[in-house]
Formats: C-alpha cells, structure tokens, sequence
C-alpha cells in the first residue's frame, strides 16, 4: 500500500476561485458512475428490483437470494459510487482520486459473495442521484440528509416484500450510506427501531467539512478557504457544512452498531470519526481502525480482505 504522490503548485486566485465553485457545483451536478460488473459475475443468482424511497424516488437494486435463510443485509453505499462500487482505475475519476492515492477500482460483488455464503440474502440498490436510480431533490447532494429517505425505503421494501417480511435486518452502510442510515435514525427512529432490524456496520462515515478541508489541501488552496467554501455550498444545497455533517445526528444512533475507518487516512481525520461514534449513544458499540495504509479505498475493500470483523458482528446480532 504506497503512500499518496501528492504535488503542491501554487495557485493563482482565479485558480482557487474555479476549485471552490468547482467543489460547491458538485453538490449540485454529481457525477454518475458506471455499473461495470453484476452479482452474476461472481456465479451469484440475483434478481434486479426496483422500490420506492420514503419520497416516492424511484430506485434500482439487486436482490441476491440465499436459499432457506431468513436473515438479510441491506447494503448503503457511498458517494460517487453505486452498488457495483466505483471503476477509480479508469477516467475520468483516476484523475480526482490520484492525489490522494485512491486510484485503483473498488469492486463490492465480491463482498455480495462473501455475505451470501455466510448465510445471508442481499438487498443492495444505487442511492438517489446515484447508479440508474432517479434523481432527487434537483439532483443535490445533502451527505445523508434527502438520503435517508432512501434507507427507509429500502426497509419499507423489505417488510412489505412477502418472502422478506418476516426476515432478520442487518445494515452494511459505508460512508454516505452511513450518514444517510445515521440521519434516518434521527429522523424516523420508528423506522429502525423495528424489532427484526437488529444491528449496523459502518463503514466510515464523514462530515463534509474534514474531507473538503483535507481536499483543499491536498489540491494545494489555503486551509481558510474552507469558509467561502462552505457559503459556496449553502448557496447550491441550502444547507451549512455544520447541517451536513452527521455528528448531532449520530446521538440518535442505538442499534448495535460497529464502526471502522482507515486511521491514517489522507482523505479525513480520525477524530471526526472518532467524535461520531463517541456520540452514538448505543449500549453495544465497537470502532475498529484500519492500520498500515492511507488510502481510504482500503477501507472500503477491507470487508473483501479481512470480513471476520463484520461477519462476525453480524453474525452476534443477526439470531
């Protein structure tokens, strides 16, 4: 695992200026992933469904069934990616990601694969604004808050879908799909508290302004344009990046819930994890830090090296 190649230019002011709308016009026109590999890819039977978000956006998903089991996984994912992950090995998005060292192709079938053998069935689906689902709220990006809606729909799928209803629920939600899962506890605990929704993993949750903040470093603009840029934001969304961030939110938190995060991470810092999880106010909780590496793909592929950690929290709760 190397170390990100990161070069530091100095930037003229229309320069910083064109980066900070840049950043801020990505809340408003996020850029889609393709959908590059399929559940069958690595042998697994799925069916495509498509259900509605609390809101009535319309979203796609993969149901991968495992026969004789009655336990389920509801896969969250991140931002930019879909459920099939994200091809970062390709462009346009090996350029945005090279600078801090996250430029190779995050591939989540195989953890679809690990799940299923471990005894699971999986529901996995592309967020709004995300992969083929439909747009939402004019396509703005709110790091969970409009999202919500999307992981309460996929529980209200699940209890409504006939051969899933009386299924036990975890939750496998990785960083926009953990703060979306975080919010929706805020917002609709009912939703969550359902007796057969059992347990979460998180996989890296984040607030905005510590990875913009690491952003604009690593591109090379002055640490105190990270104010403007938080007005540039609240311009497109409506919202601060003090509303964005899933912190207050997390204080709702009280499933079960394991959190890990790659420590060194160029892309974030540990305390805004650490923070988020000291808030969470669940009885049964663990954070894990990932070691050895500064990437922050690692972290989402570490489920694929290493998934005892999960797979056994999972499996504690999951009765």
């Amino acid at each position: 695992m190397t170390q990100p190649n990161v070069e530091r230019n100095a930037m003229s002011e229309e320069q910083i200026t064109q980066v900070l709308t840049g950043i801020a016009n990505g809340f408003r026109n996020q850029l889609r992933s393709p959908i590059l590999l399929i559940p069958a890819d690595e042998n697994l039977e799925f069916e495509d469904v498509t259900f509605s978000s609390q809101d009535g956006v319309p979203l796609e998903a993969w149901f991968i069934p495992k026969e004789g089991s009655d336990r389920l996984i509801i896969v969250n994912h991140l931002k930019g990616f879909n459920r099939y992950g994200l091809p970062s090995h390709l462009e346009p998005w090996k350029s945005m990601f090279s600078a801090s060292g996250n430029d190779f192709e995050v591939n989540f079938i195989p953890d679809y694969k690990i799940l299923h053998d471990a005894g699971y069935n999986v529901l996995t689906y592309d967020l709004r604004n995300h992969g083929h689902s439909s747009a939402g709220n004019g396509g703005i990006g709110s790091s969970g808050r409009f999202e919500s809606r999307d992981v309460i729909g996929s529980l209200i799928y699940a209890k409504t879908r006939r051969e899933l209803s009386g299924m036990t629920i975890g939750l496998f939600s990785q960083c926009l799909g953990c703060n979306s899962t975080i919010f929706a506890m805020s917002r609709h605990p009912e939703h969550l508290k359902d007796v057969h929704v059992r347990c979460l993993v998180g996989v890296q949750p984040l607030s905005p302004r510590f990875f913009l903040e690491r952003q604009l470093d690593l591109i090379g603009v002055p640490a105190d344009r990270i104010e403007e840029l938080d007005r540039y934001i609240k311009l497109i969304t409506s919202f601060d990046l003090h509303q964005l961030a899933p912190i207050q939110a997390a204080k709702s938190v009280t499933l079960p819930t394991l959190v890990y995060q790659v420590y060194d991470d160029v892309m974030t810092k540990p305390i805004d994890v650490q923070t988020i999880f000291d808030n969470m106010p669940a009885r049964d909780k663990e954070l894990f830090w990932v070691q050895g590496t500064t990437q922050r793909w690692d972290g989402y592929t570490y489920f694929q090296r290493e998934p005892k950690v999960a797979l056994d929290w999972f499996e504690k709760y999951m009765y």
